[in-house]
């Protein structure tokens, strides 16, 4: 479990304080970090999305036992993530672009980057799921000497940098339900760009509208939109890994 001091327990932690914690343990948590009214919503949007998914009426999932893109549509074997959770035709795209957009997660990101909203860009958003059979990861499957177990609680959000070493084994007889987002930064490593349009991102992204949002919100994210389409021109494509 992770120790309290490489948690934060009030969302009004300052940014000091996080970048503090990230640099020097490779993560941090903010603990109860949405409340749980928020909480609820993002759940039931979550159960609906992998009911659709596991149903075969969604189309973009990962499967087993594939870890990186591109997957198959062959989930005879089973499934462990939803994919593209902003995509103008997911049903329940309103909701997660509340939690991806909305001041607690931006206010987050932007304190941990230093950064502006304005120099924010789109990158993903999507959701790991309990696997349908027991399920690690290529890389990474063996305990380490001195390894930290960082449990998570409804409402938690978690940063980590995915330099360090880190594990995860996907339990089949445990429910799992948890989103997981990255937002760019203007301006970083170009080969950013195939780590992110690699998910397919750039293939509906122009087609992504956000009027279903408050104007501020949706104003921030039409802006994202933009620099993740300027990101992509002129980018030939391919994938990072061949696994």
């Amino acid at each position: 479990m992770a120790s309290d001091e490489s948690s934060t327990h009030s969302f009004h932690v300052s940014g000091e304080k996080l970048r503090a914690v990230l640099a020097r343990d490779g993560f941090v948590r903010i603990a109860q970090a949405f409340s749980p009214e928020e909480v609820h919503p993002f759940q039931q949007a979550c159960k609906r999305t992998v009911d659709l998914a596991r149903a075969g009426k969604w189309p973009y999932f990962r499967t087993l036992p594939k870890q990186f893109p591109p997957w198959t549509d062959d989930v005879s074997q089973g499934i462990w993530g939803v994919q593209h959770l902003l995509h103008p035709d997911m049903p329940e795209k309103e909701t997660f672009e509340k939690s991806h957009f909305g001041d607690t997660m931006v206010n987050a990101v932007t304190a941990l980057l230093q950064c502006s909203r304005d120099e924010l860009v789109l990158e993903l958003c999507n959701m790991l799921v309990r696997p349908d059979r027991d399920f690690a990861l290529r890389w990474h499957r063996d305990d380490m000497p001195g390894q930290v177990a960082v449990k998570m609680y409804p409402g938690d959000i978690g940063f980590y940098n995915n330099n360090i070493l880190h594990r995860g084994v996907c339990d089949s007889k445990n429910e799992r339900m948890t989103l997981h987002g990255t937002m760019g930064l203007v301006g970083t490593d170009t080969s950013r760009a195939r780590n992110i349009l690699q998910h397919g991102i750039g293939k509906w992204a122009a087609d992504c509208g956000f009027s279903d949002l408050p104007p501020g919100m949706a104003q921030l994210a039409d802006g994202m939109k933009q620099r993740l389409l300027a990101m992509g021109q002129g980018h030939d494509g391919g994938y990072s890994q061949q696994d």
